[in-house]
């Protein structure tokens, strides 16, 4: 059985954003050219997902219509000849079906994935977090895929990061496999750094077998009443081998507002058309932004 299924949590409320994301979801907030989200959508695309689990909370109705058809806008458009921005949101609904579920209250990353148990039954799926960006976008998630049917197991996405950064993610304790490929024996949340028992981090991208759903759901409360989905991998690897995968390649983190200025200048220089105007625009050829004066 191949992966067919992916699930994408979008139910987060964006708090680091406010006071934008009082009214637009974290998610559509533009990096370049189109909405953060949709990244994450044509990576699964692009890996032959074909059912798309967008896992959302009340508020976040405009998610769902992005990818929803627009009939009155497409007639617009093409009556006035705009054609290429016609077939820019003629094909979001046509890249996969879409499903969106709920998650009824804040509970953790671990209750929102259960929230997508019964549209994902027993298949192994692909989790994602839209926030965390690739360089090689589906070359990551498409090796990942590999290494589960190779292995029959679990894999997360592995950065190895400072020292001194361990505490910002889930850290895995490795046995390597083979170049870049590691069996989890142990993962840690947040660890402090003297802790941790290495600097490969989990980023968002996960392939999953349907037994995470169980462990979730036998997984008590953690801190602030949340299921946290470390705290059910690590039930599971009592049960099944996990694998991680350390990818190559820059990350982006776009999960807050200095990681998504960032992401988006990183990828708007690498845009074709957009790059050599920002470059020339703001960029001295040391690289550095030139300082804008106001005339006025």
């Amino acid at each position: 059985m191949r992966v067919r299924k992916a699930v994408i949590a979008a139910a987060g409320w964006g708090t680091r954003f406010l006071p934008i994301t009082k009214s637009v979801p974290k998610e559509l907030l533009p990096v370049v050219d189109k909405p953060v989200i949709q990244y994450a959508v044509e990576e699964a695309v692009a890996c032959g997902i074909e059912l798309v689990i967008m896992v959302t909370t009340q508020g976040k109705t405009a998610i769902e219509d992005y990818f929803d058809k627009n009939i009155g806008l497409e007639q617009l458009l093409e009556q006035r000849g705009k054609i290429d921005l016609l077939e820019k949101i003629r094909h979001l609904p046509d890249m996969a079906d879409f499903c969106f579920v709920r998650q009824k209250e804040p509970l953790g990353l671990g209750h929102a994935v259960l929230s997508a148990r019964a549209v994902v039954g027993n298949e192994p799926f692909v989790l994602m977090l839209p926030d965390d960006l690739f360089e090689q976008g589906e070359v990551v998630l498409r090796r990942m895929l590999e290494i589960f049917w190779e292995n029959k197991g679990s894999v997360l996405a592995l950065k190895r990061v400072e020292q001194n950064e361990v505490g910002r993610y889930g850290v895995i304790e490795p046995s390597k496999v083979a170049e870049g490929i590691y069996r989890v024996m142990d993962l840690v949340e947040k660890p402090e750094p003297s802790q941790a028992p290495s600097t490969l981090a989990v980023m968002g991208r996960y392939v999953l077998t349907p037994e995470i759903f169980t462990e979730l759901e036998s997984t008590p409360p953690g801190e602030g009443g949340e299921i946290q989905l470390t705290d059910g991998l690590k039930r599971l690897l009592l049960k099944q081998d996990i694998y991680g995968y350390e990818f190559e390649g820059e990350y982006y983190d776009a999960g807050t507002i200095s990681g998504w200025i960032q992401t988006t200048v990183a990828l708007a220089l690498k845009h074709p058309e957009i790059g050599p105007v920002l470059r020339e625009r703001f960029f001295t050829s040391a690289g550095m932004i030139e300082e804008q004066v106001d005339d006025r």
